[in-house]
């Protein structure tokens, strides 16, 4: 059985509380799938996304889209905002169909074809080093051991404002791509911990916490830290030793690691059903006939 392949009518997290640090506005299809599988939900938005700081270097790129030859696309907010202020400019999304789009993760591409567009190239494991690995060359011909040449090939990717991952520029510019980074939207820590979320963790009412992104987890430490700072809760280590930390995935595990000193559960599908799926077999190990 695959991760993504769980029979929710078994309902193998019936009698756990999980909570889900996702953003507002992308943790209503994460709670649903969880109550499918009869978790009960206490949602604790770690991020709030909004608008960048500026939009000049995206207005700027999306003014000469006829220079790029790709265009990188690393989650669903990057295509939300893309399309967003390609309306505001008014700009039909159809001109997005003369670059090649390659995009990273399930999600991101289910939105985009959403959008009516269809992506040329989806790294397999969903995830930007992938993405890395197996980038499609300028020639066939033109593959060496350090990687696929792309001299010269033009990409533009819009990404969040701060605190994202250097590695896919990086290693696409030491190839001889030219890529143009601009911010598309911005993800920042709330204020406070919402308030069914604060007092779950009052209670100590929560089995299970979940990460789908290093940024989550950072902020979420942020947010409990301000919590501990004020009398609201006890302190982080206590709090996150009584409960199951489940990580989407490698880089979000690093970082679990790094806050916690443990990661409980991993997807080996880097996706909202993988996750579940290796949340469901770390309570239940037994395979789930489907």
């Amino acid at each position: 059985m695959t991760d993504a392949s769980l029979n929710a009518a078994d309902l193998p997290l019936k009698g756990k509380t999980v909570l889900v640090t996702r953003s507002a506005k992308q943790s209503s299809r994460f709670s649903t799938l969880l109550h499918n599988v009869g978790a009960a939900v206490v949602e604790m938005p770690a991020l709030e996304i909004g608008a960048p700081s500026t939009w000049e270097p995206l207005d700027g790129a999306i003014a000469n889209l006829s220079e790029y030859d790709w265009l990188i696309l690393t989650s669903a907010n990057g295509v939300n905002a893309l399309c967003d202020r390609l309306s505001v400019q008014e700009q039909s999304l159809e001109t997005l169909s003369a670059l090649k789009i390659a995009v990273v993760g399930k999600k991101t591409a289910a939105v985009l074809r959403q959008q009516g567009l269809e992506p040329d190239f989806i790294p397999s494991n969903y995830v930007a080093d992938d993405l890395i690995a197996t980038f499609p060359p300028v020639n066939t011909d033109s593959v060496s051991p350090s990687g696929r040449d792309l001299s010269g090939v033009k990409i533009l990717f819009p990404r969040v404002e701060s605190g994202g991952r250097d590695v896919l520029v990086n290693d696409l510019t030491q190839r001889g791509a030219v890529v143009t980074e601009v911010a598309a939207y911005e993800s920042r820590c709330p204020e406070a911990i919402a308030p069914q979320a604060l007092q779950a963790l009052q209670t100590h009412n929560i089995d299970i916490i979940t990460f789908a992104s290093s940024k989550t987890v950072r902020c979420f430490c942020q947010l409990v830290e301000r919590a501990v700072s004020t009398g609201s809760v006890k302190n982080l280590d206590a709090l996150v030793k009584q409960v199951c930390v489940a990580s989407i995935g490698p880089q979000t595990s690093l970082t679990c690691q790094e806050k916690f000193g443990k990661v409980d559960v991993e997807a080996s599908e880097y996706t909202l059903e993988g996750l579940i799926a290796a949340i469901a077999r770390y309570y239940s190990p037994a395979p789930i006939d489907t």
